[in-house]
């Protein structure tokens, strides 16, 4: 792209992060653009600058971070000079965020429907009437359901799908001329996954907006970017249009990228993963970034950073394969999962650990001044299915249908109102408190918003070790913090980071946390409530391959909520879908995926977005 057409020109960036023990470079030297009307994807790891990127643009850097050189010129202005008052201006209207976490960025006191109205009152003429159908308007087009309900409530009152759609309304609520988006269907399931997509291309035709997609799913680049950037330890390692990235990747690290997805084709085997972590950005590099961690690396990459090289027309990457060709074709092959992991066969039936019968969990519905019950909401609704040992049972449906409820219900978190849960034969609902609290380490849960489930005021290996202590795991402390230093391993952290407290990391890597947390008590049965939907592409198949892995040794079973249907295909045994609080369809995971009999089944999986131009082309001619 020529800078005359691009909409905003990053050039050169560097954003620096003081910490106590030493200076983060999260952004070194990064420059890209966007030209309007389009859409460029930024992929990474976690923790590699990609928020911190968008926070660059916007000027929101937390306390710690300081722009250091570069410039972001924004319609030829470039906002670093910019003052405050008029970068207030800027915010909102004609450059908008979508932020990664919704809860932390609404306000908890502020009806949804209100902070909606605060945009539009800062940046435009809207009152009264006119102001309240266009806070209705905005919930309707992000798939909200009863709008004006909902615009009245707020946001704990609200599931995770439904926060994220609140943030996309209050973004898209002044038509801005470029949206950043940093990670905006992370929290939605497939339909409305869809319907966001769809709302953004519309707009994008409409009114020409922008869009930095910032997004760990290679899906949803597929269907909504242009141009693709990756990133890779604060700096930009290869940039591509979409068609030439995907059918031919350049550099070592966006190949692994993927061979990291979970399909159908990967099934009976472990997923390839990416070994190590991303280095630590507190010191100066001397030569690639990746090497380390790549297969292919020789002398020379350890030595000299690597230029810019045209692997193509339009296609550029930061490796010195490039510029090796007989080294090129031999690294040229794909990039498939180990022949030496670990196979995990699907363990034949057996009697079910977990039996949930006729599970009803109903909250009253109050209202007057006496706060009268005046009604139900039937969150769930006469459930039932089973999970045997060594068993995954994939749980999908839209958000609020009440898949998280029954999780909690199961773990008595919150209270059944009728039916019952069964586990090992034994009745959970009739047990007493203290009898409860003798099973709390044979069932565990991993919550869908690591930063909510983690206390802000302790440590990593305090969060972990806690659980472990109180339910009797492990001898002393010296042998609790040896297995702590091994579950982060596990996880993909570093034993170095259990000091650390849960602000100091990344979305990602705090879902990782969580997941340390889960294991660290030895349980039979976890209820993984999203486990994977902040975590990109490579960790997430670290996280899966984790739990195959135990799952295989130990013989684990999983209530596997998630909205990703390659997640579910990948890790499950037995699908069941989920529609307004009841199962509308339960079966064997290839026969439910293969052939849908109930008609919103159907619809869930023509919803999915697929990477493979072909199938995508396919699918819109059909539309």
């Amino acid at each position: 792209m020529s800078a005359d057409g691009a909409l905003l020109k990053i050039e050169n960036l560097t954003t620096w992060l003081a910490t106590e023990d030493a200076v983060v470079r999260a952004i070194d030297g990064l420059s890209l653009e966007i030209g309007r009307g389009e859409t460029l994807a930024l992929l990474g790891e976690s923790g590699c600058g990609k928020s911190m990127t968008a926070l660059s643009v916007m000027r929101l850097l937390p306390d710690a971070g300081q722009i250091m050189g570069g410039s972001v010129e924004f319609a030829g202005v470039d906002l670093l000079r910019e003052s405050e008052l008029a970068m207030r201006e800027v915010r909102g209207r004609r450059v908008a965020m979508i932020f990664q976490e919704p809860m932390l960025s609404l306000n908890p006191v502020m009806t949804v429907g209100a902070q909606i109205a605060e945009t539009l009152r800062r940046h435009t003429d809207l009152a009264g009437a006119a102001l309240a159908a266009r806070v209705t308007e905005l919930l309707t087009a992000v798939g909200m359901p009863d709008p004006q309900r909902h615009s009245t409530e707020y946001p704990f009152q609200l599931s995770g799908g439904m926060k994220q759609r609140v943030m996309i309304a209050i973004a898209l609520a002044c038509d801005p001329e470029l949206l950043i988006a940093d990670e905006p269907t992370t929290a939605l399931d497939v339909t409305i996954q869809a319907q966001i997509l769809e709302l953004l291309r519309e707009l994008q035709r409409k009114s020409g907006m922008s869009v930095l997609l910032i997004t760990h799913d290679l899906a949803v680049v597929a269907e909504m970017a242009q141009r693709v950037a990756v990133m890779y330890a604060g700096e930009i390692v290869e940039i591509a249009p979409v068609d030439q990235f995907f059918s031919k990747p350049a550099h070592p690290y966006a190949r692994k990228l993927f061979a990291s997805l979970p399909t159908k084709r990967a099934a009976g085997e472990m997923l390839a993963v990416i070994r190590g972590s991303v280095p630590p950005l507190t010191g100066v590099f001397k030569g690639c970034r990746y090497a380390e961690r790549c297969d292919h690396a020789w002398q020379l990459c350890h030595e000299v950073a690597p230029p810019w090289y045209a692997a193509a027309d339009q296609q550029r990457a930061r490796c010195h394969l490039w510029g090796a060709p007989e080294r090129l074709a031999a690294a040229g092959v794909r990039e498939v999962a180990s022949s030496a992991a670990e196979q995990s066969a699907a363990p034949a039936l057996s009697a079910p650990l977990l039996r949930v019968e006729d599970l009803q969990v109903h909250f009253p519905i109050r209202s007057g001044i006496m706060k009268r019950t005046t009604g139900y909401v039937k969150a769930v609704d006469g459930v039932t299915f089973t999970i045997g040992s060594g068993r995954t049972l994939g749980l999908v449906g839209e958000s609020g249908c009440g898949k998280t409820t029954i999780g909690k219900a199961i773990l008595r978190l919150v209270e059944s109102t009728g039916g019952r849960v069964l586990f090992a034969g034994t009745d959970l609902a009739s047990l007493t408190r203290g009898e409860l609290r003798a099973k709390r380490s044979e069932l565990q849960i991993i919550f869908q918003d690591p930063y909510s489930s983690l206390d802000p005021r302790m440590r990593v290996a305090d969060i972990i070790e806690e659980g472990m202590s109180a339910l009797g795991i492990g001898r002393d402390a010296q042998e609790r913090a040896q297995r702590i230093d091994a579950l982060l391993a596990e996880v993909g952290l570093t034993p170095e980071m259990k000091s650390r407290y849960p602000h100091e990391f990344s979305g990602g890597q705090r879902q990782r946390i969580a997941i340390a947390r889960a294991l660290s008590v030895e349980p039979r049965l976890i209820v993984c409530d999203e486990p994977t939907s902040a975590l990109d592409v490579s960790v997430q198949a670290q996280i899966l391959n984790l739990l195959k892995s135990l799952q295989a040794k130990k013989g684990l079973s999983y209530l596997f909520i998630t909205h990703n249907i390659s997640v579910v295909e990948y890790i499950a045994h037995e699908i069941a879908v989920m529609y307004q609080g009841r199962i509308v369809e339960m079966g064997a995971a290839d026969e439910v995926l293969r052939a849908p009999q109930h008609p919103y089944t159907r619809a869930l999986l023509s919803a999915v977005p697929v990477i493979d131009p072909a199938a995508r082309r396919s699918r819109k001619a059909r539309r």
